[in-house]
């Protein structure tokens, strides 16, 4: 049998007799030695610390966790690379329908009973259609999609049984780059032959992505009617309905995918969020009391939580249950910096709602003061704070904050938000003036930085657009010249591999904040052209050796 040599493998699974029978059938296939976990949580933890090539992975996992919750999060949070095999175990005979419902899948799963053989036979196709898009993936992480992209292209032709799954991932590099013509054009191709459940998710995505709103909800819509536990479809939708003003749409889709799938906190958490803005404040606040539940066990928990159900509890003049929540925020998460934030807010908001003002200032000047943890907070609530400094008449704090969100968040969305804030306030001319103020600041360091570049002082433009980076994090602007200041003293004086890390990940935040943005294919391409003129090659391929099974 062939499989890669090493292998570092986790098992997830909380049975102790299933563990024991993984052990014997790994070892009867090559693998003598694996690392094992027995929940969501722990499987988390390991993996923040060690890479492994292979995850086993039971389906039920006990505690309203299951493997595709835990897949999901894993990539989400950017714990495993792309190339970690991840195989699903499970009794489910319909795992294959379930699964055609998900955005994500496993690179295969195994039905229960199992034996080695099978084991075998499985491990080894999922390692073979890895090594396929393996050079895909070495190519984005070394921050070539353009290269990946013309990879993908030759092994559709020489791959023809993975087409489908290799036009995805062409389709995904493109919208990645903001090519979204060509990716819309790959989505349509694949639904030219079959309707596909993801690939109709991944057109509705690239046509939100064009603002083209009424087709991508006649789409998701359509398809919610023929798969109706497609829960990553109700959040698009749920999206949609709220870029097209209807909140109230927006909160009821994400409740019944709530209701189909409760286990998952970030969308029990987006529900109690926007419950709070259409002002239900007693659904918002059985979510987000579940939120904070499920967060105790959580690797992904947020003292954001505690401070939007304050809000909930507040709102439903709940004081004592207000000062509970912020006791337990004080006892889990209050020693972090974050945390530290979110108590001074949840306490600004009791003072606020008490008609304490001199307390609620001084909450809200410890809050203000924590500096870099500020921006650590969402910028919803960046904005919330906002509100609670012009309500207790703390306008220069209230400016400050402003400045300082344009400042590092600086995305389409988060401006016109920002100025909505302002602008209900009476405000306008002074959201004008700060924009007007972060602005010319923005020029000012682009423009110093492209004429130490044009008199040839490379070393100089990098130093200033890597500190103008720095001071602008959420620019979009900024965060494009800093990488095209990186690109060109390569181009320039040769390649340096700490610039081309840092130019990629400067890119990809840019493309975060920035997705549509047309600089995002040139810059691409210009890297792209660094790599091939220089020769960089990704690592080699993981070298197999034949087992004996």
């Amino acid at each position: 049998m062939l499989l890669p040599n090493e292998l570092e493998v986790l098992v997830v699974e909380s049975q102790p007799t299933m563990r024991a029978q993984l052990r014997t059938m790994l070892a009867s296939v090559g693998i003598e030695t694996a690392q094992y976990a027995v929940s969501a949580t722990a499987a988390i933890k390991r993996l923040r610390e060690h890479r492994y090539d292979l995850i086993l992975c039971e389906y039920n996992l006990g505690e309203g966790q299951d493997g595709q919750h835990l897949l999901e999060d894993l990539h989400a949070h950017g714990i495993i690379p792309l190339d970690t095999v991840f195989v699903m175990i499970t009794a489910e005979r319909n795992y294959e329908r379930v699964t055609s419902a998900c955005e994500l899948s496993p690179n295969d799963y195994i039905l229960k009973p199992l034996n080695a053989e099978t084991l075998r036979v499985r491990l080894l196709r999922a390692f073979q259609k890895r090594d396929i898009f393996l050079p895909a993936w070495q190519l984005m992480r070394l921050g070539d999609p353009i290269g990946a992209i013309e990879y993908c292209r030759i092994a559709r032709d020489e791959n023809p049984q993975h087409l489908t799954d290799l036009m995805r991932l062409q389709a995904q590099l493109h919208a990645g780059i903001g090519q979204l013509d060509e990716a819309e054009t790959l989505h349509r191709e694949i639904l030219g032959s079959r309707s596909i459940p993801w690939a109709e998710l991944g057109l509705a995505r690239i046509l939100v992505l064009k603002k083209r709103y009424v087709e991508a909800e006649g789409i998701l819509v359509d398809l919610l009617v023929r798969h109706d536990r497609f829960i990553a479809a109700y959040e698009l939708l749920a999206r949609v309905y709220e870029e097209t003003g209807r909140p109230d749409e927006a909160c009821a889709t994400l409740n019944t995918a709530a209701e189909k799938s409760p286990h998952r906190m970030a969308r029990l958490r987006r529900l109690g969020t926007l419950s709070l803005t259409i002002g239900n404040p007693a659904g918002a606040e059985a979510a987000l009391t579940e939120v904070v539940r499920k967060g105790k066990y959580s690797e992904f928990r947020d003292p954001e939580d505690h401070v939007r159900l304050v809000q909930a509890q507040l709102a439903l003049d709940k004081v004592e249950d207000a000062q509970d929540t912020i006791t337990d925020l004080d006892r889990s998460m209050g020693r972090q910096p974050k945390g530290e934030v979110c108590k001074a807010v949840c306490a600004a908001l009791v003072h606020a709602h008490n008609d304490d003002r001199t307390r609620a200032q001084k909450a809200l000047n410890a809050a203000v003061q924590a500096g870099g943890a500020v921006r650590e907070l969402s910028v919803e609530l960046r904005q919330d704070l906002i509100k609670a400094c012009f309500d207790q008449e703390m306008q220069e704090q209230a400016s400050n904050l402003v400045t300082d969100l344009l400042r590092s968040a600086a995305d389409e969305r988060t401006i016109e938000t920002t100025r909505a804030v302002l602008g209900e306030r009476g405000l306008g001319q002074l959201s004008q003036e700060i924009e007007a103020r972060v602005q010319a600041e923005v020029k000012s360091l682009v423009t110093t930085g492209a004429e130490k570049a044009r008199s040839g002082d490379f070393d100089g433009a990098v130093a200033e657009m890597m500190s103008a980076a720095r001071k602008l994090p959420g620019n979009p602007h900024v965060l494009f010249n800093a990488a095209l200041a990186l690109l060109r003293h390569i181009e320039n004086r040769g390649w340096n591999d700490a610039f081309a890390t840092q130019a990629h990940g400067l890119i990809q935040r840019a493309q975060r904040l920035s997705p549509t943005s047309p600089r995002l294919a040139a810059i691409t391409e210009f890297m792209h052209t660094l790599i091939k003129r220089y020769g960089i090659r990704p690592e080699k391929l993981i070298t197999r050796i034949v087992r004996s099974s």
